[in-house]
């Protein structure tokens, strides 16, 4: 077989196992956000902390569920402390279930003074906010933590399981109409503080197009605005 042909072969054949672990990955995440959602916005509701923060920290130190910790130890927030598994040898907390490692994971940030601030500060849709203020609060030391937190949250678009309180968006009921059919635009009414920036990242767009749609010349706003997203 002539070497241009093996190579080709090769070539092919790696890509096919790439997809291949690409798909068994994304398969892998799927079945764990499925399998714990439900706590994740249980605890969302109850402590005001979004569902998507609790859920990618978890698939991030827990390796969607599948690392050592995770397996013997049913630690899914990466927490340090006691455990009796003679299994492994390892610094991290033990748990009778996965289900105390979710209860737990809310106990650290509660009780942690750095990080208990959070749950006054940030609503429970902020999902950036949060993931920055839970690294900045000590919870992890890799200063790319919460953009891997991020990333995980918008790859997944783990914030749809995120509760946006009603008032805070206004929909626009009266358009004129028109002889097709047409999705209405989601207006947002500005209130005190809030910025094109912090619009955008509120509602996953850019600031370039919301001074597009709006047809913007300044990026000063007046609270009552109306704004499309």
């Amino acid at each position: 077989m002539k070497p241009l042909i093996v190579a080709n072969i090769l070539y092919f054949f790696l890509i096919l196992v790439t997809s291949s672990n690409k798909l068994f990955a994304q398969n892998i995440a799927h079945a764990y956000i499925d399998n714990h959602k439900d706590w994740a916005i249980s605890a969302m509701r109850e402590f005001g902390i979004p569902a998507s923060i609790i859920l990618a920290v978890a698939m991030h130190e827990s390796a969607n569920g599948n690392s050592k910790v995770a397996v013997h130890l049913n630690n899914h927030f990466g927490i340090k402390g006691p455990n009796s598994n003679t299994q492994i040898k390892s610094a991290y907390k033990g748990y009778n279930s996965v289900k105390d490692s979710y209860d737990d994971f809310i106990a650290y940030l509660k009780n942690r003074k750095q990080l208990s601030t959070l749950f006054d500060r940030y609503p429970a849709y902020d999902y950036q906010s949060w993931a920055y203020g839970i690294m900045h609060g000590g919870y992890a030391g890799n200063k790319a933590w919460a953009a891997h937190i991020i990333a995980l949250i918008k790859k997944h678009r783990l914030f749809e399981l995120d509760d946006v309180p009603e008032d805070d968006i206004a929909t626009e009921f009266e358009l004129p109409k028109k002889a097709f059919s047409e999705t209405p635009p989601t207006i947002y009414v500005v209130k005190k503080g809030d910025t094109l920036g912090i619009i955008a990242k509120r509602h996953h767009t850019t600031v370039k197009n919301i001074i597009r749609k709006n047809s913007l010349v300044s990026d000063r706003l007046k609270i009552g605005q109306r704004i499309k997203i």
